[in-house]
Formats: C-alpha cells, structure tokens, sequence
C-alpha cells in the first residue's frame, strides 16, 4: 500500500480537479481544499479510504494562502485537533483571514490601476471579490524554509504567491507542490497574489529549485500537484519554463508593434476579452514578463501612474 493517498475533493477549478494528500504513517494531510458544499464530505471519506480516522490527523500542511487549498484547514483541524502548518508569508491569510482579505482586495485595486485597467472594468472584478466562508481569525504554526513537520521538509517556492511552500518527503521520496507545478496548466503569476515583486523572476527560480529537489531527492521523478495527479517534474518544468520563454517574446513584440503599452493594453491583445478574476491574472500576467523584459534592458518603463512600456 502506497504511504501517500491522494483525494480529489472537488472538481470546480479552472486549474483542474483539487487534489488533497494523506500521509497514511505520519497523520498529514496536505492541502484539504475549498470551503465548498460537498468538499469536506469526500476529504472525510478521503481520509478513512487511506485509512486513518480524522483523530489520527495530527498536522494540516497548506501550500499556500488560495481557498481552493486552504479553504478546509481551520475545519479539519476543528474536527481533529490538528495543528495547521503554513509558510510565514501566507499564513496571514488564514490566521487573520478577514483582515488581510481586507488589505489585499484594496491592494488587488490598487494593482489593476497600476496595471491600466480602466475604472470601469476594475469595480466589478473587486466587488465580486466575495469573502469565503472561513473564520475570521484562525490559529497558524508559521513556516520558513527549511523547516520540517512530521518528517516533511518546507521548500520555499514563491512566485504564484509570496508565501508558496513545497514540501518534501525524504523518506518516501515524495514532493507535494501544490500550484508551482500543475501537469496540465500553468500557473499564473503577477496576478495570483499582487504582493509578489519580480513575479516572473521569481517563479523561474523556484521552478529550477523544483527541478534541483527532484534530481537530489525524488528519484522517480514525480511530484504531487494541488490540482490532478502525479506528474513528471523535471519535464514538466522544463515545458512550463520554455512556455514563459514564448509568451515574453509574444509580449516584446506586442510592444514592438504597437508602443508604448500599459500592461492591460498588451493583456487585451494578448487574451482578448476578460472578465471577473481573468482581468486580474491576465493583466497581472502582462505585468509580470513586462517586468522582466525591463530587467533585462529590452524595453523601457516610460511611465509609472499607470506603467507604460516601449521598446528600448
């Protein structure tokens, strides 16, 4: 019998089905899913497949701060008397869930602006910003890299959020991460969490780290994802990378074309029509290769309120 159990709890995601994971012999589960009807029903039944009775759950380990994983962390760890792990940078979202919440949908505004959305697109995408139906304070063990739980090692993986966390299973050469890697879809960054600064940079070196752990711990090769099953990790990443390789080059020449640019404008030309969350990741997306193309002298940011780019 395999130590690692995975559950599907809920199949309403644009990313694909929500996978949680029970550790059988260490009594975790990674990522418990959405706060959504009928979720919590198969994460229990989950649970008792691989099983474990819900008092045998000592720890709760959350990749990172988005609800479709970290929706059911505060229930299940009522339910069991767990405790529930997150890395430093994204516990805030659950352990003061309706502050934060507060915080970020003014940041996300603030953001859209930035990014040239105009006024009338941006109040609809933050008003249907609706809360989840979490506590609105929860208690959280903080994280930072390097530290292990259960046996399981925290790896440090931002870039779709500021505080994403891989974790690290030595002794059954497993690696659980979440939505730095998914096999059928790619991440967003720049949109995903608006805190992050350099996005793209950023999740470029957290998918070589990805690659690096494979190679040194998990010799099959194959990772867990927060959304559907297994995949091969080193090839995967190796695809998800060369894709940002292409969209940076369709982004230069969209502002080769046409500059100067905001990064809404190149979204729209790149993406078409958006609405609701879309408008934040694909302008969020736009800004983030615009950012490394500026890193690396190819175009120029010729204004700042909204940020306009041209060719260099």
């Amino acid at each position: 019998m395999s130590r690692i159990h995975r559950v599907e709890v809920s199949n309403g995601s644009p990313e694909g089905t929500n996978s949680a994971y029970v550790l059988r012999d260490r009594g975790v589960v990674v990522d418990p899913g959405p706060p959504i009807e009928g979720a919590w029903d198969r994460l229990v039944a989950g649970i008792s497949d691989a099983g474990l009775e819900l008092d045998d759950v000592s720890s709760v380990l959350v990749t990172h701060w988005h609800a479709d994983h970290a929706g059911l962390a505060p229930r299940l760890c009522e339910a069991s008397d767990a405790t529930l792990y997150m890395h430093e940078a994204d516990a805030p979202f659950v352990a003061d869930y309706a502050a934060e919440r507060e915080r970020r949908v003014n940041r996300d505004a603030r953001r859209l602006a930035e990014w040239g959305v105009p006024e009338e697109t941006v109040e609809p995408v933050v008003k249907g910003d609706t809360p989840s139906p979490m506590p609105e304070t929860y208690p959280v063990e903080t994280l930072a890299d390097g530290d292990i739980v259960a046996g399981v090692e925290t790896l440090h993986t931002p870039g779709h959020t500021l505080g994403h966390a891989a974790f690290v299973d030595e002794e059954s050469e497993s690696l659980f991460v979440g939505d730095a890697v998914l096999p059928t879809y790619t991440p967003n960054v720049g949109g995903s969490d608006t805190r992050v600064a350099d996005a793209l940079a950023t999740y470029r070196e957290t998918l070589t780290r990805l690659r690096e752990q494979a190679e040194r711990v998990v010799i099959s090769e194959i990772a867990h994802p927060g959304h559907g099953t297994e995949l091969p990790l080193v090839s995967r990443v190796d695809e998800i990378l060369s894709h940002h390789e292409t969209r940076t080059e369709r982004v230069y020449d969209c502002v080769d074309a046409h500059d100067p640019l905001t990064p809404w404008q190149v979204a729209t030309r790149l993406f078409g029509e958006m609405r609701g969350i879309h408008v934040k990741m694909g302008a969020g997306e736009a800004a983030a290769h615009l950012s490394a193309l500026a890193s690396a002298g190819r175009v120029a940011q010729v204004e700042s309120e909204p940020l306009v780019y041209a060719v260099k």
